[in-house]
């Protein structure tokens, strides 16, 4: 009988002129970009955080701390393979990933299959495996004025037998 683990995963990072916007491995032309330790990837960091609870190890932080140096400016696709390494060892594979981006601007939707391969290339896994959806926040809250950006993500992890 197959074991089956799920993971839940939360991120949100500040917008600011002057910063790069990366989501999901793809660079974004827009005036606001994340404000972060990292390359603040929201999309990524999600997903990390689902990979990783899902497999019963601790968040992105205590893997990644935003008091290291070594990964100040990290491009976080760098920081998922290394997060996809974790689950591995800890014998699971990746079912498959749902995640929903939350963000008034700039639009995702014309970009979302690129991201969908970036990921999977990253991953090992098929586009296919990967659920991507982006929504506003219908100008509410701290979404709603462009003041941040969210992501949730959940993931479906099975246990080598």
């Amino acid at each position: 009988m197959a074991k089956f683990k799920v993971g839940f995963g939360y991120d949100v990072h500040q917008l600011a002129t002057g910063e790069s916007l990366i989501l999901g491995g793809v660079s974004f032309d827009y005036h606001l970009g994340t404000v972060a330790h990292s390359d603040g990837d929201v999309l990524i960091h999600a997903i990390c955080d689902a990979l990783l609870g899902a497999a019963g190890l601790r968040d992105i932080g205590f893997y990644f701390p935003d008091t290291d140096n070594a990964f100040k400016g990290i491009n976080s696709s760098h920081l998922l393979a290394k997060v996809a390494d974790l689950v591995n060892q800890k014998g699971f594979d990746i079912g498959n990933i749902d995640a929903t981006l939350v963000a008034e601007q700039p639009k995702i939707n014309p970009k979302i299959e690129e991201m969908k391969t970036v990921l999977a290339a990253v991953l090992k896994i098929e586009p296919d495996d990967i659920g991507l959806k982006a929504t506003t926040n219908e100008k509410m809250g701290f979404v709603g004025r462009e003041d941040g950006m969210a992501a949730y993500a959940v993931v479906l992890l099975e246990k080598r037998i």
